[in-house]
């Protein structure tokens, strides 16, 4: 075997605990849900597995380390993504632009596919955290005496899972909440709502 089933026993319920834990892709996917609905969103998730992947596979193979040491490639890459979050957040506040709710919950034109899939990777690779975390969490569950890239593959896929099933959590969530409030009018107050938290996570980007 790649890996033994004891560490894979305990490596599942570590980072399922740790995806579902809320946090920028999270709060991302919750938003999403609730202006664009769970089915678009799905073209964000795509970009933030695939950053998420990039990460975990650098991580496991040490240029993350590299990666920490030069803190200014994370620093401009962080504020741009930063800013655009915020400025998308800002826009939905104001009820405006193609991430906003418009006031017809089912009419107006809906964020593009492209635009979608690159906020969920610039999200997951212009995190200096989700490099660190990757960092601590993986080169204990690989063990030496085995081959290192079947182990880390393995060890990538089920965080892929777990955290697409993490993030399909919380886009139905934001979706729920669209339908609750949308049919009691309150479109603007939804839009309200996603837009602060969009621009908390473009600060969360740009500051953490």
């Amino acid at each position: 075997m790649m890996m033994s089933w004891a560490t894979l026993s305990v490596f599942v319920p570590t980072f399922l605990f740790v995806s579902l834990t809320p946090g920028m892709c999270m709060t991302l996917a919750m938003v999403l849900g609730m202006t664009q609905g769970v089915k678009r969103t799905l073209w964000m998730m795509i970009g933030e597995l695939i950053g998420v992947g990039i990460v975990a596979a650098a991580a496991g193979a040490g240029v993350a380390a590299l990666m920490l040491r030069q803190p200014e490639l994370f620093i401009a890459f962080k504020w741009v993504g930063g800013a655009y979050l915020a400025y998308l957040g800002i826009m939905m506040w104001r009820s405006r632009g193609r991430m906003a709710i418009p006031d017809e919950l089912n009419a107006g034109p809906a964020a593009g596919r492209v635009q979608l899939a690159t906020q969920g990777l610039v999200t997951a690779v212009a995190n200096p955290k989700g490099w660190a975390f990757f960092m601590v969490l993986l080169p204990p569950f690989l063990d030496g005496s085995r081959p290192l890239a079947p182990q880390l593959t393995l060890l990538i896929a089920v965080i892929l899972v777990i955290e697409f099933a993490s993030m399909l959590v919380y886009a139905t969530g934001g979706k729920t909440l669209r339908n609750v409030l949308g049919k009691s009018g309150n479109v603007r107050l939804l839009n309200r709502i996603a837009g602060t938290l969009m621009i908390g996570v473009g600060v969360w980007l740009a500051l953490g």
